[in-house]
C-alpha cells in the first residue's frame, strides 16, 4: 500500500487486540492510557515498587495519540510501552521494607544459642542496613556476638542481660532512611523452685483453704496445676476446688476428709514447655472440731481495672471460701455479658473471647450461699493499637510546588503523630509546617528530595507509612518522537505536547517555519494540545512543538495524515428466530484502502468473548473489509442489541442490528388468591413475556403437603385462555393448605412457572372418605376387637375429626355407636361379658368432624374372640436323661374355643419357690421337650400351661423328676498306644466313680483326623480298644468314660503322625502318656513284651 507504517498498524490489530487486552482486564485501552501505565497505576503489574505513587502538577508526562483516545493498542504504543518498561527496571528509588523485624521470645535452654532479628528492603541502588538496640546503634566490629547477613541481624550467645530489648532496623541508599517498627527480643526460662521444705496446712473439717504455689523466675507467661498425693494424679477443679491461672494457688472452698494429703504445684513454660515441681505441702485435719458453716469471702479475684487488647480472650477469675460451697453468679453492670461468653471452671471464670469495644464496663462476680453473699466488682478496658486510615504515598514535584501530605490513624487511646525525614525528626520551622498527621513544605526544593515517615503512635503500639519524596530537576524531553497522527477528513483532531521536563516548559508550536497563531479553527488548549476543527487535506503536514525551560529545550513533531471517514453496513439490521435456531449478521466497512481494519462484536453494548460463550457465538472473517458473527443454538437470553465497531488508525464507527428470539413464554407474574371455599380457589395473575409468540393457554398447578410436587389442577373454565388473567382451581379437598403457581405455553412450547402464591387453607366441610380395610377378631374373652386404616390428613376435611363404629350381633337389628375421638386411632374394643366366644357380628366404620357425620365403610362380618385356654394340658411326664437333661411329655387340653397356640414349661428345684424358677416355651404346637444346663442329681417340680394371643391358660399339676448324677469328673489316664501297619491298640487306666458320681458304663474313643472334617467315635465297655488309621496324615485321639450321667471329663489328646497309611516312628505322647516307638515287624513282640512289663500298665 506504499505506508511505511502499515506493518505496525498490522501488529496493533494482532497484538492489541488478543493478548494486550486481555491482559489487560479485557478491556479496550487508550494508547495513552498505555504510556502512561506505570505513572498512573499503583496496581498496575507493571509497577515495579510496591509503594502507591502520586504525580502532582508538573509532573513528566507521555505523548499521546489523541485521535485514539478509546481504540485498541497499537504498534507504536506497544514499542513505546516495552521502552517504559525498560526503564522503569532500571528506575532509581528509595528503600522499601519488604520484611520487618518480629518480636521473638528466645528460649535460654536452647542448644543453637543464636538469635537472628531479619529485616529485608528493595531500593534502587540497594540499601544498606544498620541495627540499634535500645536506641544505640549495634557496632558488629566491636562485639563479636553481632554479625550481619545482608538486612539481618545475628546474635551468637545471646543473653537476657545484655541483649533483652526493643530492635529497630535502618535501611539506606542514596536517596534516603527509613526505619523499621520496633522488635522486642525476650527470653524465655522456668527456674526451679525452693528446695525448702514447706510447712505443713491444718484445718479443721468444713474450713476453706488456700495452698501457695509460690512460682520460680519464669518468662514468659506460665501454666499451673496442682498434683495430689503422686504425679500423675492431678487436682480435678470443680465447684469446691480452684487453681488460679492469675496466682497459681490452690483454693478449696471447703475442705473434707477426702482432701487430706500431699499437695505439689506444678508450672509449665508456654514456650519451652518445661516443667517444674514444687516441694510438697502437706494438708491434715485438725481433730479440735469441724468448722461450721460461714458466709463466703471472696478470696481470688480479677484486678479492679482489667486492659485488653481487641480481638483477645480475656478470662475474669473469681473464687470463694464458704461453708456450704459457694454458687459464683455473673453479671455486667448497666448492660448484658456478651453472648460468646462463656463460663468456665464451674462458673468460676467468665471468659470472653474476641473481645470487641462494646464489651467495655465493669463487670460483677457475686457468691452466694445459705450463710449470705459478697460481691465484687472490676472495669474492663478495651484498648486498640494504632490502625492507618489514610497512608502518605511516593510523590515526584517539580521545584517550587507545595508539598501537602496527611496521614490519619484510629486507636484507642487515640494515637498522636510524628515526622520523619530520611530516619531523623521533623519540625514545623521555615517552610515546614506540622500539624498532627499532616505535613505541608512549601516552595519545595531539591533538598526537600528523601524518605519520609510518619509516625502514628498510643501507650499501646507503633505503625509507621514511608513515602519518597522526589524533587525533580530536568531539560525537557520528548518520547516518542516523532508521533505519527491519522485524522478522519472533517473530523477534530488534537495533537497534544507533553514533554518531560521539570520545571514546567514553557511551550510553543509551528508549522514548517512559521509560529501558529491560534484561530478559529485552529486552537492552544491550556494543557497545550493542539487542536484543529474541522480537518481537511489541506491540514496535511508536519508540526512542531517546542519546550523550553531553564535547564534546556527540546523539540517533538507531530505528523498529520487526513483520510477520508470510514462507512459501516450491518445487516440484517433486524432479525427475527425461534428458540434453537441459527443467524448469521454480516458487517462490511468500506474505509481508505491505504488504512488496515479490525473489527470487533458487541451485544448489548458490552463486547463479546468468544472463548467464552464459543459455543453459541463464532467470529468469521470472509473478506478483509467483512465479518461475519454466527449465532447457533439460538436461547431467549441471546435477543438483543448486536454491535459491530470497524476500526482503522484514523478512526472507528459502530453499526447495531436488532435481533428478536420467539421463544415459550416467560413466567407469569405475582399469582393471588382471591377467594377460597372448600373446594376452590379463585386465583388471578399478571401477564408474564410471551417472547414475541402469543401465549395460547395457562395451566393452574397446586402443591400441598400430600402431593407429590406440584400437580396440576381441574380448573373452570377449562381449558384457561391466553387473553385471560383469572381462573378457578376446582375439585380440592377441604381443610388443606395449598400453594398454587401458573404456567404459560404458545406455539413455541411450555415456559417457566410463576412464583408460588401465598399459602391458603381451603374451608371445612364434611368427611367424604370413609375409613378402609375394616377387619378385626382375636382379643381377650367376651372382647370384640374391630380395626380399620385410618383416614389421610388430606382427607379429614376440618378440625374434631373422628370415627364412628357401629356394630351389631348378626341376624339382630339394632346398631350400637360409638365414637373414638382420635384421628389416628386404629382399633376400637368392646367387651361384653354375655356373649360367647367367635359369636358374628356386622360392623362398619364411619367419620365425623366439627362440621358433621361423613359416610360409613361397606359393613364386614367380624367375630368376637375366642379367649385364652381354658384347660390345663394332660398326662404330663417327666424323664431324667442325663445329670444336666430332663425329657417332658404331654397331652393337648380338650378342643374347643380357646386353643393353644403354644405351651411354656416351668421348672424349679424342690427347695426354691416357683416364681424363681425358669420357663421355657415351645417354638410351635409340640407336646414335648427337653430341658437342659439343669444341676445334677437334683429334684425338679415341672408344670406345663397352653398359651394363644390371648393369653396363658392354666397350670397342670407339678409333676417331679430327679436328674441323674454327675458323670465322672476324673478322665482317663495313662494312656499307652501301639501300632502294627494302619491299626493302632490303645489303653488307658479304668475310671472309677465318685460317690456322687455315676457310675462309669464304658467308654467312647474319638479319633479326628487334623485339617478335615473325618470324625470316628468308637463305644467299649473295656479299657482298651483298637483303632484303623484309613490314610496318611494327622490324628488326634481323645478317651473318656460313659455313665448314664452323661460322658465324663476328656483325655488328654494323642497325636499321631503317618505317612501312606503307615506310623512314623518317633510318636509322643503327652501328659501321662506312654510312647511305644514304630519297630520293624520282627521287633514288635519284643516291644510288646517291654511294654507289659512296665509298671501299673493294664491292658
Amino acid at each position: 500500500m506504499g505506508s511505511p507504517w502499515k506493518p505496525f498498524l498490522l501488529l496493533s490489530v494482532i497484538s492489541g487486540l488478543s493478548d494486550f487486552a486481555r491482559a489487560v482486564a479485557a478491556r479496550p485501552i487508550s494508547y495513552a492510557a498505555v504510556l502512561r501505565m506505570k505513572q498512573d497505576s499503583s496496581s498496575s503489574v507493571l509497577n515495579l515498587r510496591s509503594r502507591p505513587r502520586q504525580h502532582l502538577g508538573g509532573g513528566l508526562a507521555t505523548p499521546d495519540w489523541p485521535a485514539f483516545s478509546s481504540h485498541p493498542l497499537s504498534a507504536l504504543s506497544l514499542l513505546s510501552f516495552q521502552e517504559d518498561n525498560r526503564r522503569g527496571e532500571s528506575e532509581e528509588f528509595g528503600p522499601v521494607f519488604i520484611q520487618e523485624p518480629d518480636d521473638v521470645i528466645f528460649p535460654l535452654d536452647s542448644d543453637e544459642k543464636k538469635v537472628m532479628m531479619h529485616c529485608e528492603a528493595r531500593g534502587n541502588p540497594p540499601p544498606t542496613y544498620s541495627w540499634h538496640i535500645n536506641g544505640t546503634e549495634v557496632d558488629s566490629e566491636t562485639d563479636y556476638r553481632y554479625s550481619f547477613i545482608d538486612g539481618d541481624l545475628l546474635i551468637t550467645n545471646a543473653s537476657e542481660i545484655t541483649d533483652y530489648g526493643k530492635y529497630q532496623c535502618k535501611a539506606e541508599n542514596s536517596f534516603g532512611t527509613i526505619l523499621s517498627r520496633d522488635a522486642l527480643l525476650q527470653f524465655a526460662y522456668l527456674g526451679a523452685f525452693s528446695t525448702r521444705t514447706r510447712g505443713g496446712v491444718s484445718v479443721r473439717e468444713g474450713q476453706g483453704v488456700v495452698l501457695m504455689c509460690t512460682s520460680p523466675p519464669h518468662s514468659p507467661e506460665i501454666i499451673y496445676s496442682w498434683v495430689f498425693n503422686e504425679f500423675p494424679s492431678f487436682v480435678a477443679e470443680d465447684s469446691r476446688r480452684f487453681i488460679s491461672q492469675d496466682t497459681g494457688n490452690l483454693y478449696i472452698s471447703k475442705v473434707q476428709p477426702s482432701d487430706v494429703g500431699s499437695y505439689i504445684c506444678l508450672v509449665k513454660n508456654t514456650v519451652t514447655n518445661a516443667r517444674v515441681l514444687s516441694p510438697p505441702t502437706p494438708l491434715t485435719l485438725k481433730t479440735d472440731g469441724v468448722m461450721g458453716e460461714y458466709e463466703p469471702k471472696i478470696e481470688v479475684h480479677f484486678p479492679t481495672s482489667v486492659l485488653a487488647a481487641k480481638g483477645v480472650t480475656v478470662r475474669l477469675e473469681c473464687f470463694a471460701l464458704g461453708n456450704p460451697v459457694p454458687t459464683i453468679t455473673w453479671r455486667k453492670i448497666n448492660g448484658n455479658i456478651p453472648k460468646k461468653a462463656r463460663l468456665r471452671k464451674s462458673q468460676a471464670v467468665l471468659e470472653i473471647s474476641n473481645i470487641q469495644l462494646e464489651d467495655s464496663g465493669t463487670y460483677e462476680c457475686k457468691a452466694e450461699n445459705l450463710r449470705g453473699g459478697t460481691a465484687f466488682k472490676g472495669h474492663l478496658q478495651v484498648y486498640t493499637l494504632p490502625q492507618w486510615v489514610r497512608m502518605i504515598n511516593d510523590t515526584q514535584m517539580d521545584s517550587g510546588e507545595k508539598l501537602q501530605w496527611e496521614c490519619k490513624a484510629i486507636g484507642r487511646p487515640r494515637p498522636t503523630y510524628r515526622w520523619l525525614r530520611n530516619g531523623l525528626p521533623l519540625t514545623s520551622q521555615g517552610r515546614v509546617e506540622i500539624v498532627n498527621g499532616e505535613l505541608i513544605i512549601h516552595k519545595v526544593q531539591q533538598t526537600d528530595s528523601g524518605m519520609y515517615q510518619c509516625v502514628a503512635e498510643n501507650k499501646y503500639g507503633t505503625i509507621y507509612s514511608n513515602a519518597e519524596l522526589k524533587i525533580l530537576a530536568s531539560a525537557p524531553v520528548f518520547v516518542p518522537n516523532p508521533i505519527r497522527v491519522i485524522a478522519t477528513l472533517g473530523k477534530d483532531v488534537s495533537l497534544e505536547c507533553k514533554p518531560r521536563a521539570s520545571p514546567k516548559p514553557r511551550i510553543t508550536w509551528r508549522r514548517g517555519d512559521r509560529r501558529i497563531q491560534p484561530n478559529k479553527r485552529i486552537m492552544l488548549l491550556r494543557n497545550n494540545t493542539l487542536k484543529i476543527v474541522n480537518s481537511s487535506r489541506a491540514d496535511e503536514g508536519n508540526y512542531v512543538c517546542r519546550a523550553e525551560n531553564q535547564l534546556g529545550s527540546a523539540e517533538m513533531t507531530a505528523m498529520l495524515w487526513v483520510k477520508e471517514a470510514m462507512r459501516v453496513v450491518l445487516s440484517p439490521s433486524r432479525v427475527e428466530v425461534t428458540v434453537g435456531e441459527s443467524v448469521v449478521l454480516s458487517c462490511k466497512a468500506t474505509h481508505d484502502t491505504s488504512l488496515d481494519v479490525a473489527f470487533q462484536w458487541f451485544f448489548n453494548q458490552e463486547p463479546i468473548n468468544f472463548e467464552q460463550d464459543g459455543g453459541h457465538f463464532e467470529y468469521i472473517q470472509t473478506q478483509s473489509s467483512t465479518v461475519d458473527l454466527m449465532i447457533r443454538s439460538i436461547l431467549l437470553k441471546h435477543a438483543g442489541k448486536y454491535g459491530c465497531r470497524a476500526q482503522t488508525s484514523a478512526d472507528a464507527v459502530f453499526a447495531e442490528a436488532e435481533l428478536l428470539v420467539r421463544g415459550p413464554p416467560g413466567p407469569p407474574g405475582v399469582v393471588i388468591v382471591e377467594e377460597i371455599t372448600d373446594t376452590t380457589a379463585t386465583l388471578s395473575w399478571t401477564r408474564g413475556l410471551d417472547n414475541h409468540s402469543p401465549i395460547s393457554t395457562y395451566n393452574l398447578q397446586a402443591r400441598s403437603p400430600f402431593s407429590l410436587g406440584w400437580q396440576t389442577v381441574k380448573t373452570d373454565p377449562d381449558p384457561v385462555t391466553g387473553d385471560m388473567e383469572s381462573s378457578m382451581a376446582v375439585e380440592l379437598n377441604p381443610w388443606v393448605e395449598y400453594e398454587f403457581r401458573v404456567v404459560a405455553s404458545n406455539a413455541i412450547g411450555t415456559g417457566d412457572p410463576s412464583a408460588p402464591s401465598r399459602r391458603v387453607r381451603t374451608k371445612e366441610a364434611v368427611p367424604s372418605v370413609a375409613p378402609l380395610n375394616v377387619g378385626g377378631g382375636n382379643g381377650r374373652r367376651h372382647e370384640l376387637v374391630i380395626s380399620w386404616e385410618p383416614v389421610s390428613e388430606e382427607f379429614q376435611n376440618g378440625e374434631g375429626f373422628g370415627y364412628i363404629v357401629a356394630f351389631r350381633a348378626n341376624g339382630t337389628r339394632g346398631w350400637k355407636e360409638k365414637m373414638v375421638t382420635s384421628a389416628d386411632a386404629t382399633m376400637y374394643k368392646y367387651r361384653d361379658e354375655t356373649f360367647p366366644p367367635l359369636t358374628p357380628f356386622e360392623v362398619k366404620v364411619g367419620v365425623y368432624n366439627n362440621k358433621g357425620d361423613g359416610p360409613f365403610s361397606d359393613v364386614v362380618i367380624i367375630h368376637s374372640a375366642e379367649g385364652e385356654p381354658r384347660e390345663a394340658p394332660s398326662d404330663v411326664k417327666a424323664y431324667s436323661i442325663s445329670s444336666s437333661e430332663i425329657r417332658i411329655t404331654w397331652k393337648p387340653p380338650s378342643p374347643g374355643p380357646g386353643k393353644p397356640r403354644g405351651y411354656e414349661v416351668s421348672y424349679w428345684k424342690e427347695m426354691e419357690q416357683e416364681e424363681a424358677g425358669k420357663k421355657q416355651c415351645t417354638v410351635k404346637n409340640e407336646t414335648s421337650m427337653v430341658l437342659t444346663g439343669l444341676e445334677g442329681n437334683s429334684l425338679y417340680l415341672i408344670a406345663v400351661k397352653g398359651f394363644n394371643s390371648i393369653g396363658q391358660g392354666p397350670a397342670s399339676a407339678a409333676v417331679t423328676v430327679k436328674t441323674r448324677k454327675s458323670p465322672p469328673a476324673q478322665p482317663p489316664a495313662n494312656l499307652m498306644w501301639i501300632q502294627e501297619g494302619n491299626n493302632v491298640s490303645l489303653s488307658w487306666d479304668p475310671v472309677k466313680a465318685k460317690d456322687n458320681e455315676s457310675d462309669v458304663i464304658g467308654y467312647m474313643v474319638l479319633l479326628k483326623q487334623e485339617g478335615r472334617s473325618y470324625n470316628q467315635v468308637t463305644r467299649t465297655i473295656n479299657p482298651s480298644t483298637v483303632l484303623s488309621l484309613p490314610e496318611g496324615g494327622t490324628y488326634i485321639i481323645e478317651v473318656c468314660a460313659l455313665s448314664e450321667g452323661g460322658e465324663g471329663a476328656i483325655s488328654s489328646q494323642v497325636r499321631l503322625v503317618t505317612s501312606s497309611g503307615t506310623l512314623k516312628a518317633g510318636v509322643r505322647a503327652k501328659s501321662n502318656q506312654c510312647s511305644v516307638h514304630c519297630l520293624p515287624q520282627s521287633l514288635t513282640w519284643t516291644a510288646l513284651l517291654l511294654v507289659i512289663l512296665v509298671p501299673s500298665a493294664s491292658w
